[in-house]
């Protein structure tokens, strides 16, 4: 059992994903980080020397924090974001025992970062329907909460990318796009090593919707009248996803426990 303020492995695993998960933050020093470079997923790393930077980045948000073994850098940082009214808790045993629990984790050198910003950006085709939807909620919810997303026309996807540092997505054979019958989502969880059942499942559903291959999910024509009608609902490409954040949320709560269950009168 976790001690004081500790949280473990499977109980943070069932949080990573959900609007409320805790911001998680890797304090591991550099030459241990360089020795498994991975992070597990929408974790931050900073230098635990700098807590103030942290509490700044956190916000008032609950945390969690690990090193590589959960001891004494995890618990000194811990301890100080508490003395700033912050609610931190401890990943028990730290990296190690994530590691060895094989909970998934994403290759650091996978995550793209715009020189000078804490903040992952991104750009893709404007008018959203699907995957330019699907793949933003799941880069905030397990790659970087902070995430920003640029819509643009097609035309300028390209030039953006180039002119703002952005990764293209969803867009012909630019960063993330389809494979044969694979779609862009696809693309991200392979990317991210993220093929977990809960999101192959949600994946599913995603490259059906997408594809317009409905016989392959059912869910797949709900998940495209919602998303149609979002589009037509909003001018703002932004406050689209804003309002798609919970519906993506659900889809995945439905992948991961809920998909057994049925309905009738």
């Amino acid at each position: 059992m976790p001690a004081f303020a500790e949280i473990s492995p499977s109980q943070l695993s069932r949080l990573i994903g959900l609007p409320d998960c805790p911001a998680i933050i890797d304090l591991r020093i550099d030459e241990d980080f360089d020795a498994d470079p991975q992070v597990l997923p929408g974790a931050v790393r900073f230098p635990h020397t700098d807590p103030a930077a942290i509490a700044a980045y956190l916000e008032g948000r609950r945390s969690v924090v690990y090193c590589q073994k959960g001891r004494k850098i995890s618990q000194g940082v811990a301890a100080l974001l508490r003395t700033e009214g912050l609610e931190c808790e401890v990943l028990e045993g730290g990296h190690f025992a994530w590691r060895d629990a094989g909970l998934p984790m994403v290759p650091a050198n996978a995550i793209p970062r715009v020189k000078d910003q804490q903040h992952t950006l991104w750009v893709t085709r404007h008018r959203p329907k699907i995957d330019r939807i699907a793949c933003p909620w799941f880069i905030r919810r397990f790659i970087d909460r902070e995430a920003r997303f640029l819509y643009v026309p097609p035309s300028d996807v390209a030039l953006v990318a180039q002119k703002f540092g952005a990764t293209p997505f969803d867009v012909d054979g630019l960063g993330f796009d389809h494979a044969g019958e694979r779609c862009s989502f696809d693309a991200m969880l392979d990317a991210f090593d993220l093929r977990t059942e809960v999101l192959d499942r949600l994946a599913t559903v995603i490259r059906a919707a997408d594809t317009d291959r409905h016989e392959t999910s059912p869910q797949a024509a709900g998940l495209l009248a919602v998303s149609v009608g979002l589009s037509r609902m909003y001018r703002d490409d932004n406050a689209q996803l804003e309002a798609a954040m919970p519906l993506y949320d659900a889809l995945y709560r439905w992948a991961r426990d809920g998909f057994t269950e049925g309905h009738d009168r």
